[in-house]
């Protein structure tokens, strides 16, 4: 680690803590060179995979992406409209969701219910489990 008062690469940690938040790890250093200390912070780099495109390109996974090709893909199509309403409630599309969740990733199916259903207690998940183990 670079010091940032005289741009020393001799540096060592002198204290290694976790910082207030939990999401990061706060190390105090001391320059050799200037015998000056700082702090740097420490925190994981979580990165979704590339996707390899047709032509052999890598992108950068995009949500956007996929929510934008979701919604073309989906105008004017008969999936909600197959159910002959005007409108439809949240809880039916939250419903129709957590159907293909729970084909797709059970683990994805109870992450998604446990907020859609608003679980109160561990009562709550042992039940959504049980539904999808039938």
């Amino acid at each position: 680690m670079r010091c940032p008062f005289c741009g020393a690469i001799d540096t060592q940690v002198v204290e290694t803590r976790l910082s207030e938040d939990g999401v990061s790890i706060r190390r105090r250093r001391r320059c050799n060179a200037c015998d000056k200390r700082f702090t740097t912070f420490e925190t994981a780099e979580v990165r979704s995979p590339a996707v390899v495109k047709q032509s052999g390109e890598r992108q950068e996974f995009s949500r956007d992406k996929l929510r934008e090709g979701f919604r073309r893909a989906l105008h004017k199509r008969p999936v909600l409209l197959a159910l002959g309403e005007r409108e439809i409630s949240s809880l039916m599309i939250g419903e129709l969701v957590m159907n293909e969740l729970k084909r797709l990733d059970k683990v994805a199916y109870i992450r998604f219910a446990s907020v859609y259903r608003a679980f109160q207690d561990i009562d709550d998940f042992r039940d959504a489990l049980l539904e999808v183990d039938k």
